[in-house]
């Protein structure tokens, strides 16, 4: 039986720490740093949190239709296991170092350097707005994520991601192992100096996209208003269904595409025999 708080007020520093095996319910944590800092086995429901490091170095945690205030910044730290579900994610640099983390129906309104070096993650109908949201974290699946900011999945490991749009400069630089469903992507310079990228059924506009990657799938792709795409790509094996304005500089493998308006080899040191380029629209 867990113990039980409701309606309760807390504020100064370190209030409920080490609180265990307990259900906090219609609850305000104030001002003061680290209100919940080495909790273990907590539900919160209705729950705000208005300070700094609410839920730093914590284990098995479920968060509800609750309140993360735009002060209540870098909290959630070195913590595992935590599930979090139709809440109000409004602080920066939220998640550091976590594990185990879960994401249900959530709204990130400052995604500012959140989601750094964590890792076992899934998401689900999370909406994201911030830059260098998720860089150097592995292990990540999403469903119907959404988001809007720069730099997102910077270093990031095996990622999967089904039914979601990003609209983001430099999105997924430094990557290994990356697979993308059903997707929207819109920003310049998609994916530069990663290995192992499938895109399956996406929608892809970028200025100068898909550049220094080893190992390219793309299946059943839109290449929208996308020039300088593949410069410097080896191991391409792509299916793109639409006009591509202009081929740079591939080093290997095989391009399927509608129509391209310009092919471009001006590197002297690239054998072009090394890349197959098939046009599929007939003149």
């Amino acid at each position: 039986m867990k113990k039980q708080i409701n309606e309760g007020y807390f504020d100064g520093e370190r209030p409920l720490f080490k609180e265990h095996d307990a259900q906090i319910t219609d609850t305000t944590f104030g001002e003061g740093e680290s209100p919940l800092k080495e909790a273990r086995n907590i539900d919160l429901n209705d729950v705000v949190f208005k300070w700094k490091y609410p839920l730093w170095y914590a284990k098995h945690v479920k968060v509800d239709d609750s309140i993360f205030e735009t002060m209540s910044r870098s909290g959630i730290w070195y913590t595992d296991d935590i599930e979090i579900n139709d809440s109000a994610l409004q602080a920066p640099k939220l998640f550091r170092r976590a594990s185990d983390i879960r994401l249900n129906n959530v709204h990130f309104a400052d995604a500012e350097e959140t989601m750094w070096t964590c890792k076992d993650i899934k998401m689900k109908d999370v909406e994201v707005n911030g830059n260098y949201f998720g860089k150097d974290s592995e292990n990540i699946y999403a469903e119907n994520l959404n988001v809007v900011g720069n730099y997102v999945f910077d270093g990031a490991k095996n990622v999967e991601i089904h039914n979601s749009s990003f609209v983001s400069k430099d999105a997924f630089w430094n990557c290994d192992n990356v697979t993308i469903y059903d997707s929207k992507i819109s920003g310049e310079y998609l994916a530069w100096n990663t290995k192992n990228i499938t895109l399956i059924n996406c929608t892809i506009e970028s200025d100068q996209g898909l550049c220094y990657i080893d190992g390219l799938k793309m299946v059943n792709c839109k290449l929208l208003r996308t020039d300088l795409a593949f410069e410097y790509c080896s191991n391409i094996d792509a299916e793109i269904t639409t006009d591509v304005m202009s081929i740079k500089n591939p080093i290997s493998g095989s391009i399927q595409v509608k129509s391209v308006d310009n092919i471009i080899f001006d590197d002297p040191e690239i054998d072009k025999t090394k890349t197959s380029i098939k046009v599929t629209q007939k003149v």
